[in-house]
């Protein structure tokens, strides 16, 4: 919890969606649902370290072309601003260039959308190079379009919410260096994809499926992956607190072992751009021989999150790829309800609390039944006792249902993976 002093040193903002009275419209949102998504954005702009000061949400029966919201309502935005002492307006929807730059002269206030929003959050949690350079990539590609007559706007960059990353050093340059800078990035970003590719390579060269955990942001993919690997990643309540990828390897009933991945989360909306620039991280999901797609089942919105997330995989290709269906966060919902859900959904859905570790075993156990890889096969083998190093491979990636010693040999009758097996078909009886 922030201690009230950083509170209040925190930057005031003001937040505004837009929605259309007539639901059915494709322009927008009705009155519902851009509640919701303004809700959403409240957590967004939190999770970036904003205080925020007041929220509005603006009904209309269509979109002004060009401040999307009129100008009158642009002239109480503008006196709220100044009433709240309030340096930024939020919009929860995405700004062309020529709205955004109406929008600010209009409140005389500084102003970004949701996508720069989102965009300075993975600036904030980026920590690998690779993910500061995928950020960087996505913010200059949004920002490029808008320089144009910006000579204030670039005057102000440096500080505040909007403004992590690139920065004023770059962005006060022309086009054509920020065209270059964009350049260098995208070569550096193939350097990575080339090093990834070589990685998988290698680890496919011994038989490991990877398991790919997907989910709406703030599900709880990080303390899932934490309680199935123990591995320590980051946890936080606030949106996008995991950004850079993270692979364990997960031992499976059967003994065989599967590397996890934990990946950013999905959200409503999630700009186009940045899932282009985010193409490394997420080619771990593309690359997956399974994926557990993880909802929060105590998020009242939780099927309406589930079909974001189910656009942004068919928008990676992989929505027809196998797939098992994880109800987290079961601990958080009432009896009844738990039991109701249980009920109708049957095997098709797996429940499990990554908190209290519950239903975590059956999990682990399904994820076994599903994978593809490296199939286990049950074989006879004979070895010399002085073979102590297959000996110790069988016992330690197989089972073994009945072993017999003599002159010198021990023989077994074992279930193993068929890469091991392979390797020991000499031995086999």
């Amino acid at each position: 919890m922030k201690s009230p002093s950083s509170l209040n040193n925190a930057e005031r903002v003001l937040l505004v969606g837009v929605g259309l009275k007539r639901a059915s419209s494709r322009a927008g949102l009705g009155s519902a649902s851009a509640q919701e998504s303004l809700n959403e954005l409240d957590e967004l702009a939190r999770s970036a370290g904003a205080r925020v000061v007041s929220s509005r949400l603006q009904m209309r029966e269509v979109l002004d072309s060009a401040t999307v919201v009129g100008r009158g309502v642009l002239a109480e935005l503008k006196h709220e601003a100044n009433r709240q002492d309030t340096s930024l307006i939020i919009f929860d929807r995405n700004l062309s260039p020529a709205q955004h730059r109406n929008i600010e002269r209009s409140v005389d206030c500084r102003v970004i959308d949701r996508t720069q929003l989102i965009l300075d959050i993975f600036a904030k949690h980026a920590q690998t190079r690779e993910g500061q350079l995928q950020v960087e990539l996505a913010q200059l590609n949004y920002l490029l379009p808008r320089l144009a007559g910006t000579s204030r706007e670039l005057s102000r960059l440096g500080g505040g919410i909007g403004t992590r990353g690139p920065g004023e050093q770059k962005l006060e340059t022309d086009r054509r260096r920020i065209r270059d800078r964009i350049r260098k990035i995208g070569q550096s970003i193939e350097t990575v994809r080339r090093q990834r590719a070589l990685r998988r390579r290698a680890r496919q060269s011994v038989p490991l499926g990877t398991v790919a955990l997907v989910g709406y942001t703030n599900a709880g993919k990080s303390t899932l992956f934490n309680a199935l690997t123990r591995a320590g990643v980051l946890t936080s309540s606030k949106m996008f607190a995991t950004l850079d990828p993270t692979i364990r390897a997960l031992r499976l009933p059967s003994r065989r072992r599967v590397l996890l991945s934990d990946t950013v989360g999905f959200i409503r909306d999630l700009p186009p751009d940045l899932i282009a620039a985010f193409r490394a991280t997420l080619e771990e999901v593309q690359e997956a021989v399974l994926i557990l797609q993880v909802t929060d089942i105590s998020n009242p919105l939780h099927a309406e999150h589930d079909a974001e997330v189910e656009k942004i995989l068919d928008n990676l290709g992989v929505a027809d790829r196998k797939r098992l269906h994880v109800f987290n966060k079961t601990d958080l919902l009432p009896a009844d309800d738990l039991a109701a859900l249980r009920e109708s959904h049957s095997r098709e859905k797996i429940f499990v609390s990554a908190r209290s570790g519950e239903g975590l075993e059956k999990l682990i156990a399904r994820i076994d039944e599903e994978i593809p890889v490296d199939p286990i096969v049950e074989r006879e083998l004979t070895l010399p006792m002085t073979n102590g190093r297959e000996l110790a491979m069988i016992y330690a990636c197989g089972r073994v249902l009945n072993s017999e010693v003599s002159d010198g040999h021990i023989r077994l009758q074992a279930q193993l993976p068929e890469s091991l097996a392979n390797r020991l078909e000499s031995f086999t009886a």
